[in-house]
């Protein structure tokens, strides 16, 4: 998996990373059971403190995207909590639709962005 890190952005490197990383599972470039980097390697490979990484590898783990085991190292590890889950895209969600309506955004073209995004990740017959 390719992480690119845009040093110009205003969002936090361990966020991008984080970001990345759960777009790389929701796109099937990481797996159940994959590893990934040690700490020590990803902070090497794309350039930054090894603090960054491990910041984005607990808050993944906080987020049930994986497991970290001192032998192992970070491995994707799902976590089935779906409610949670539903839970938290609707806090995200309500934020970001409140927005897209300030901005005279319909619900047909919210309709069709999200149906857009979901099938870039997996297709119908999936779920």
């Amino acid at each position: 998996m390719l992480i690119e890190i845009d040093f110009q952005s205003e969002e936090a490197i361990y966020m991008q990373l984080r970001n990345q990383i759960v777009l790389g599972i929701a796109a099937s470039v990481l797996r159940e059971g994959d590893p990934l980097p040690s700490v020590r390697q990803l902070a090497e490979d794309i350039g930054i403190n090894m603090h960054t990484v491990n910041k984005a590898y607990g808050l993944l783990r906080q987020e049930g995207f994986l497991t970290i085991d001192r032998r192992r190292g970070a491995v994707v590890a799902l976590d089935a909590n779906k409610s949670q889950a539903l839970e938290e895209l609707r806090g995200r969600l309500q934020v970001l639709l409140a927005k897209g309506i300030c901005k005279h955004i319909t619900r047909d073209e919210i309709h069709r962005l999200v149906d857009e995004i979901y099938d870039e990740y997996c297709s119908q017959e999936d779920f």
